[in-house]
């Protein structure tokens, strides 16, 4: 990022594209074959081919024993990148753990039901599950804890059958990352 460590008479190099530039900067970073790279926003306005391929290199790099540290905007490449995951908010550090981990631990999994028959609300035999309506009635979204003795799902889909209320299909989704990074941050400001 801070352009003022170039060599200001090179005038090649201030003709470079910013992401240019970046490729010029992580090259002499590597020119000494380090053991630890601290990469500041490494993607940070380049255009997609680029970003690409400075993954690739970087996954190159981690599987050459490389340790890398990254700070990003950009969650889902720190989801995809990242063995251990520090979240930092205010400019305060608030966790560093393993990735598996810490989604195991504050991610949900969540089981949206598109119903064949549009609901007005929640019917009060189902208030156990703390369900939510979305899609206008249209789907039923049950929020759990995958890594608990019991999901609930079993009992839902049996009172669901009960009550004849039919569905066309099931889908189940897990927190992103980024889901977390947005939950520990609102809690912290709460």
């Amino acid at each position: 990022k801070d352009l003022s460590l170039w060599d200001k008479k090179d005038t090649q190099i201030r003709r470079l594209s910013g992401g240019m530039k970046r490729r010029v900067l992580i090259a002499k970073a590597l020119a000494h074959e380090p053991r630890i790279l601290f990469l500041d926003e490494p993607t940070a306005g380049v255009d997609v081919e680029l970003r690409q391929d400075m993954w690739q290199m970087v996954r190159r790099l981690k599987e050459s024993g490389v340790t890398i540290i990254l700070t990003t905007h950009y969650i889902e490449e720190a989801e995809e990148m990242a063995d251990r995951v520090g979240v930092i908010t205010g400019g305060k550090l608030l966790l560093v753990e393993e990735k598996a981990e810490l989604m195991k631990k504050l991610g949900k999994r969540e089981m949206d039901l598109a119903l064949q028959d549009p609901l007005g609300a929640i019917p009060p035999d189902l208030e156990e599950w703390h369900l939510s309506l979305e899609n206008d009635g249209h789907t039923l979204r049950y929020v759990f804890d995958a890594q608990a003795e019991r999901t609930g799902i079993p009992s839902l889909l049996r009172k669901l059958n009960e009550l004849e209320i039919g569905f066309k299909d099931l889908e189940t989704s897990k927190s992103s990352l980024e889901d977390i990074f947005v939950d520990l941050t609102a809690r912290k400001a709460a």
